[in-house]
């Protein structure tokens, strides 16, 4: 997988947006089940992370995450977003980056029932790393918040023949 990998690029572009990927608005999803975070999780391949974008409030058994979500809607372009979890228990990570900065490349999304209506929602990441996300029922959101900005690289995905 290859995409641009610096989270931190300008939330503005060079080039306007065209009148057509203008007129899609920002998205703003809700999951509550697995299916709900299979459209969450097309809507967030590509997208790229730091570490320091994920913060976890214990106390309010919240996780929120801030990353670069590559516009697969809007086609080259890219928008800051948020995904925010609630009801977390507990969150593991499993063989990520610990430097703060380090580029995450987000590959997909995908919820593990336990004991209903709770389970896990793993965040795959590009290399082999995860986050487990235990959380007593699904209850996820997902925001643009920002203007769309042109990617510089669009991501490709290799076929496992190549």
């Amino acid at each position: 997988m290859s995409t641009e990998a610096d989270p931190t690029a300008p939330q503005g572009g060079d080039a306007p947006e065209s009148e057509a990927t203008a007129a899609i608005p920002p998205l703003h999803l809700l999951a509550e089940d697995a299916d709900d975070l299979q459209i969450i999780s097309a809507a967030l391949q590509d997208a790229i992370l730091r570490p320091v974008d994920i913060r976890w409030e214990k106390e309010a058994r919240r996780l929120t995450v801030v990353l670069s979500r590559f516009c697969w809607e809007c086609g080259g372009t890219r928008v800051m977003a948020a995904m925010q979890f609630g009801d977390v228990q507990a969150v593991k990570s499993r063989r990520l980056p610990r430097a703060p900065e380090s580029a995450l490349e987000l590959l997909a999304l995908d919820f593990l029932p336990t004991e209903a209506p709770g389970g896990q929602v793993m965040m795959m990441f590009a290399g082999g790393g995860d986050l487990r996300i235990d959380v007593e029922c699904l209850d996820a959101v997902l925001t643009d918040l920002s203007e769309r900005w042109p990617a510089r690289m669009s991501p490709t995905h290799l076929d496992e023949a190549d």
